[in-house]
């Protein structure tokens, strides 16, 4: 089981430095922009996550091989430039999906290894699949996808819930790793296919209720000459912060 996590870190590492890569084409960075993106992606979350549980070396020191994974991902990039810059543009969102899933049940797996409680197991595979991607996003200067509306922290957080849980009621390792990254890359596919948000907090007007029209000018009621200008309003719009869908969001920017 040993070496099923390793691999699975191995290829978690793969795919996040392939989609620093991809960004960083897209960026018209240089091949040194390009391995620095390539890296930070990669190992960027354990690293944090290793020095967080107090892991002394992280994982890369004492285990080079990651560095190589890497360096051999960008130089074959390099060499196939062409075909990476011809990708569509969702290949980057599905790539980091697949990244975000490994990372999620590595980093929720480590901890547990270290005999750390379940909320900080769930808390350390949420580091694990974000903070590179967010180091990523920052230095190619766009907003983190963890800061955005999209369903993204919230699949990590379930992928980490289910592997832990599973863990707790006796299921073997193995099946928990693979129910744990369904859920995860589940959750997230299906966000980026039917582009499911999370509701926002937003600055909502509410108006006052529109008062009834009478029969007759309402200025001639009040001694205001016909035709003279209309009566102000008893209530002004009030403002107020409630949690609202994207839907009614877009609504109410239209």
């Amino acid at each position: 089981m040993t070496a099923l996590v390793y691999w699975l870190d191995m290829a978690g590492v793969v795919v996040f430095a392939l989609s620093g890569v991809i960004l960083a084409c897209r960026s018209r960075m240089d091949p040194f922009g390009m391995l620095v993106l390539a890296a930070v992606t990669g190992i960027g979350g354990g690293t944090l996550r290793d020095l967080v549980l107090g892991v002394r070396p992280v994982f890369w020191v004492a285990d080079p091989t990651y560095l190589w994974v890497i360096l051999a991902t960008v130089g074959l990039s390099i060499v196939g430039f062409h075909y990476i810059h011809r990708l569509s543009r969702s290949f980057l969102p599905i790539a980091d999906a697949f990244g975000l899933a490994l990372f999620t049940v590595i980093g929720a797996h480590k901890a547990l290894q270290l005999e750390a409680p379940g909320v900080v197991a769930v808390l350390m595979g949420l580091l694990t699949g974000v903070a590179g991607g967010m180091v990523r996003d920052v230095l190619a200067r766009r907003v983190p996808m963890v800061l955005r509306q999209e369903v993204y922290a919230t699949a990590s957080i379930a992928g980490g819930i289910t592997y832990v849980g599973l863990g707790a009621l006796g299921v073997p390792v193995g099946v928990a790793i693979g129910l744990a990254l369904a859920v995860t890359l589940g959750l997230r596919l299906a966000a980026i296919h039917w582009q499911l948000t999370l509701p926002v907090f937003a600055w909502v007007v509410i108006r006052p209720p529109q008062e009834t029209q009478a029969s007759v000018d309402p200025g001639a009621e009040q001694g205001a000459p016909q035709g003279g200008p209309p009566a102000q309003p008893k209530s002004r719009p009030k403002v107020r912060v409630r949690m609202i869908s994207p839907s009614q969001q877009r609504r109410q920017r239209e």
